[in-house]
């Protein structure tokens, strides 16, 4: 399991102008059950994305994909970790 904290590196104008591709690709993403959970940092400085994948590698390329990472709006710190409690139904929006 990987955490993935995501920081802009560019204003937030240019971060909105690809918004709906990155959203896009999260929700891709979550229907093909990689990302468990994700959502926008505040204050509105990047985000965070909780991301079941078997190795750094497959993370790596998973976000190769995110608009805001071939337009170099984003920088990612993946973090690796071994979850040993977790309770889903506790997790709302």
């Amino acid at each position: 399991m990987y955490l993935i904290l995501l920081q802009y590196i560019r204003p937030v104008a240019a971060i909105d102008h690809y918004i709906d591709a990155h959203n896009a690709f999260l929700e891709k993403q979550s229907r093909e059950g990689r990302f468990i959970l994700s959502g926008r940092r505040k204050p509105r400085t990047g985000g965070i994305i909780l991301c079941n994948a078997g190795s750094r590698r497959e993370v790596e390329a998973i976000l190769a994909e995110d608009p805001l990472d071939k337009f170099q709006l984003a920088v990612y710190d993946i973090i690796e970790f071994e979850p040993n409690t977790f309770e889903l139904a506790s997790i709302s929006s």
